[in-house]
């Protein structure tokens, strides 16, 4: 089923939106932290140091909250009213519900059966109503839309398709690029491409020398053949533990973007992302989910001799449920059969 939102016509945002986006986010959101790992460093190669981005330490998680807060806050009294609906497996339902909360606004977020319970409970802790639906069979884009339709004409936000989300989701990039401004690799997780593209934004600018790699889970890579082919790609819903991942295909304003200034798009299985879980929790003591994984998955395997560079690491998100965590770090795939 389509899994991504097409915005015709809508020009694509700009590093000026991320900054303003930045601004709107000032004292909102979370200056995340970047830390350093000699262990990580010494597994690249002779003379690298690493950078790490620690979204999972974003409020509610992931860097999806910049997105989400960045996109409600422009809505006029009227729209605010009438309220908005999501659709997410768990981060952008979690971003949606807060930014919400936070503006007094009603949310409706439609989320997949078998999302991570801790993504569902923490979506109705912050107040949204939450509707479950199949991914394996149902359109949930069609699902939001008839609800924000019968409900009065509710704003439907899409995860990663809409220029105010992009936007939003650069602010990550640029507080990095601030802190570690003569970064020569950046890796960062894609899903539908929201992250990677404002990113792109952001590293055009203050950074045109770092080389920008997005990083797909293996069975989910329809931005890679995308990248390939010219064209969008869409694939059926992917299995992969990396959940926030498993789109179908970039939308048109992400793909745009991510095609005239990406390096190049690499992937990850999952049984690479579960040796970088642990080596996450094992050497700097931080939870990160599965989808976070991958940027540091992507560049520990691809092959690049990173040899006396410096490398960036976007940690999207640090949002997994706790028994199926616990699961892969002691049993690895096995724990889940």
């Amino acid at each position: 089923m389509p899994n991504s939102t097409s915005v015709q016509h809508t020009p694509l945002p700009t590093f000026a939106d991320v900054e303003a986006a930045a601004d709107r986010l000032c004292d909102i959101a979370q200056h995340t932290p970047v830390f350093t790992c000699t262990t990580a460093s010494a597994l690249l190669g002779a003379g690298v140091h690493c950078y790490f981005k620690a979204e999972n330490l974003q409020r509610m998680g992931a860097f999806k909250f910049r997105g989400a807060y960045n996109t409600l806050s422009q809505l006029d009294a009227e729209a605010r009213a009438r309220g908005v609906i999501a659709y997410s497996s768990g981060n952008h339902a979690q971003a949606i519900a807060l930014a919400a909360r936070i503006l007094g606004m009603p949310a409706v977020i439609v989320m997949p059966e078998d999302a991570p319970a801790a993504k569902v409970a923490a979506t109705k802790g912050y107040g949204a109503e939450v509707i479950m639906y199949n991914r394996y069979t149902e359109d949930r884009g069609a699902i939001a839309n008839k609800i924000a339709a019968e409900r009065g004409g509710m704003t439907v936000v899409p995860p990663f398709n809409h220029p105010h989300v992009i936007a939003g989701q650069g602010t990550a990039a640029l507080e990095l690029l601030q802190d570690v401004p003569d970064l020569d690799y950046l890796f960062v997780p894609l899903g539908g491409g929201g992250l990677l593209s404002g990113t792109l934004l952001a590293a055009k600018h203050l950074a045109p020398q770092c080389k920008v790699y997005g990083v797909e889970p293996e069975a989910g890579n329809d931005g890679q053949q995308s990248l390939r082919a010219g064209h969008i790609v869409t694939i059926p819903t992917p299995r992969t533990i990396a959940d926030g991942a498993q789109t179908l295909a970039l939308g048109d304003l992400t793909y745009a973007i991510i095609k005239e200034n990406v390096t190049d798009i690499l992937t990850a299985t999952d049984e690479q992302l579960v040796e970088v879980l642990r080596f996450y929790a094992e050497r700097m003591k931080l939870v990160v989910e599965p989808t976070g994984a991958l940027s540091l998955a992507g560049a520990r395997y691809s092959g690049i001799d990173f040899t006396g560079k410096k490398v960036g690491f976007i940690i999207s998100g640090g949002n997994v449920d706790m028994a199926t965590y616990g699961k892969l770090l002691s049993e690895g795939l096995w724990g889940l059969k």
